[in-house]
Parts: C-alpha cells; structure tokens; sequence
C-alpha cells in the first residue's frame, strides 16, 4: 500500500475510534438526576425516556457505522472500484457518459446500504420513541424526489465538472470553482420557492395574535417581513423546529406546524428572533462565503491529485480516469473535512450563542427563549448531558444548559 493509501486509511480508522470514544464518553456522560435547571419542563419518566432514546440511537449509531466501514474496506481491498470501473468501460459509452455512470452507480450502491438503516431508524427506533408520523408512501416518494433533483440538477453539474477537468488544464479548478458557486447561488433563491415545496406544504401563517405579535417585532427590529409560513413537519415527525433560508424577495421564515402547537405567543415570537438574529448577524451570509471559499480549496487540491498514478494504484484501478480520481479524491481530502467540520461546528456555535443574544436583547424577554428552548429540549427528548468530546464532533449548536447560562446572564 502506498502513501495515498496509508492515508486514507489512516484517517478512516481514526475517524471511526474518535466517533466510538465519542459515543461511549457521551454515553457514561448521562446523570441519574434530572439538572436543576430542567426540572420544570421534565419530569421523571420524560427524563428517562430521553436517555433511552439517546441510548438506542447511539447504539444503532454505532452498528450503521460499522458496518459502513467494513462495506467501504471490502469494496476497496477487493478491487471493487477497478471491478465497477471494467463494467462500466465494457458498455463502450463515450468517456463523459462512462463518468456519470461510473459515479452514479458508486452512489445508487451507497444508497441501496444505507436504506434498510434509514428504514429501521425511521419506522422503529422513531416510532417506538413517538417521534415517527411518516407513512411508506410519503417515505418512499421522498426518496424519489430526491433521487430526481441528484439527477437534475446534480447530473448536469457533474458533467460539466467532468469536462472541464478533462478539458482545461491548471484552470480547471477556477472553472469548476466558478460553475458551483454559481449553483450555489441560484439554488439559495431557487429553493424556498421551488424545491422545499416539493417535499412540504408551506401556508402562510393565519391572521390573528401570533402573525401580528411576530410582525410587529420585526418591525421593532426593522426587519422588512411579508409573512411568515407554517410548514407541516407533522407529515414525517413530531419534532419541533423553525428555519430562515433564502435571500431577498425569496426569503422565507417557517415554524413548524408542531412547533406553534408546543409553544406560546412569547416563545414563538423569541424563537423567530433568533432565526432573524442568524440573519442580521450575517451569519447566512458568513456560512455561504465559507461555503464559496471552501469550494474553491477543494477544487484546487482537486486539480493538484486527481491525475496522481500513486492514487489510483491505492485502490487497485488498473486504468486513470477523471471521473475515479474525483471519487478517490473524495476519500483523500476527508482528513481536511474532518478538521474543517469541526471548526466550522465551532464557529456554528459561536453564532447560535450570538442570535440568542440578540434574541433576549431585541425581544427584552430572554425568559421566553429559555422556556421556548427548555420546551424544545423536553418535546425533542433532547441529552441534557452530552460530553464535550460528542460536542467538539457534532455539536453545531452549544448544549442547551450552556445557552440557557448565556441568555441567563446576559441579564446581569
């Protein structure tokens, strides 16, 4: 095995030992005494049925990752890149058709291993913990839609990814760069108002107290809103959540239908402040030229290994192609995303720290956020207790004792 192998490897393993380490700390993290903070909003038996759920989903956790691990070391220690890359040549398709087929077929195998796990977590694990309100059919035409939009919007970006690595030289990372960071863009006014509808139905909020509450804070913030959507999360789960996304005319604030059942006037009113603290903060801003910047960093690495023989000899390909070095480059780059992810979870944190702050201040009522937040946490069977090895890995948002300490003191 060389070096690009050892690599790769290297960083597969480690990533699996930190994610064990991880769970099993976040597992011993658990108390047997409600924390005194939350002793209003849980009782006993919610409390336990929340490390119950943590518990289950840890533990399936840990199986979905094993055997993920050991599908991708078979897969690769038995030349299962060389042997689909044989096939997939053998159907004589030009060398752009062969590429998207070749890609295509990695990620229709990755979904078929992944589905009977997401099958199990939705209609077992979320059903016995009273989450689950997805019926097959709305399952299986999720998936479909989803299949849909990959092949339209990400098949032709493939493509065009594709051919200008084959085709322009050094610059094809500045293309590539430009091409996805214009996707980006479109997609970012393009999907509030075109895709998520696919997949929920958006109505605006009804006149009354609430819309008028809401309205009037944005105004006391100077935040130009038409109207505020409620979208119906109670179609796949009972969890409760809120979401800004879009820019411009395109912007949309939803709460979940789940949501404004759980909470009240003020609470709502707190959790929409906190969505538009995200907004005038920049943080929406910030987390898209991150997103741009990163982008382009990986397509100039990109450029850089992707025709690298040593690259394709790790993983027993008999013939170089763009298309398998994109593949493989994706293994290669993962210690880079690894790193990245968890600073770009800590900088996450930073700002939802920020928007409740700015949520408390503009609002002059951080009791409701807190009520709001503690709410959420109980409704949501949220770990009370996670530890901070589990946070620095997968936390984008602080625990939830720590932001009530925040918003607590910020009063002071």
């Amino acid at each position: 095995m060389n070096i690009y192998g050892i690599i790769i490897l290297a960083t597969l393993l480690i990533d699996f030992s930190l994610q064990l380490l991880a769970d099993l700390l976040n597992l011993r993290a658990l108390q047997d005494k409600i924390p005194t903070e939350f002793q209003d909003t849980f009782d006993p038996e919610r409390y336990q049925k929340s490390q119950q759920y943590l518990q289950a989903t840890t533990r399936f956790g840990l199986f979905t990752a094993t055997i993920s691990l050991a599908a991708t070391l078979i897969f690769w220690f038995t030349g299962g890149f060389n042997f689909l890359d044989i096939l997939v040549r053998g159907w004589k398709f030009p060398e752009l058709t062969t590429g998207l087929l070749y890609i295509g077929l990695l990620l229709l195998l990755k979904m078929i291993l992944s589905l009977p796990f997401t099958i199990y977590d939705t209609f077992v694990i979320e059903s016995r913990f009273g989450f689950n309100k997805t019926t097959v059919a709305t399952f299986i035409t999720d998936r479909l839609k989803g299949i849909i939009l990959a092949v339209l919007i990400g098949g032709p970006l493939l493509a065009v990814i594709l051919l200008f690595l084959e085709k322009t030289g050094q610059l094809a990372w500045l293309y590539c760069w430009f091409i996805s960071t214009a996707l980006t863009l479109a997609i970012q006014f393009i999907a509030p108002t075109w895709i998520m509808p696919l997949f929920n139905k958006f109505t605006p909020l009804a006149e009354g107290p609430l819309k008028e509450a809401i309205l009037n804070y944005a105004r006391s913030v100077k935040f130009p809103l038409e109207n505020v959507f409620v979208i119906d999360g109670s179609r796949r789960s009972s969890k409760a959540n809120a979401f800004f996304t879009g820019f411009g005319k395109h912007r949309r604030i939803a709460l979940f239908d789940t949501l404004i059942e759980q909470q009240s006037t003020s609470e709502l009113v707190a959790i929409l402040a906190h969505e538009i603290g995200h907004y005038c903060k920049k943080h929406i801003l910030k987390n898209l030229l991150v997103a741009i910047v990163h982008m382009g960093f990986m397509f100039y690495l990109l450029n850089l290994f992707i025709g690298k023989p040593p690259l394709f000899a790790a993983f027993y390909l008999d013939q170089p192609s763009i298309y398998a070095g994109l593949v493989l480059f994706g293994l290669l780059y993962s210690p880079v995303e690894f790193l990245l992810a968890i600073i770009l979870q800590y900088i996450s944190r930073k700002y939802e720290y920020e928007a409740d702050a700015f949520a408390g201040q503009t609002t002059g009522n951080p009791e409701s956020l807190v009520s709001a937040l503690k709410k959420l946490a109980a409704n949501n069977l949220s770990n009370l207790s996670p530890h901070p090895l589990y946070v620095l890995l997968h936390y984008s948002h602080p625990p939830l004792e720590q932001r009530i300490k925040a918003l607590k003191n910020s009063r002071q």
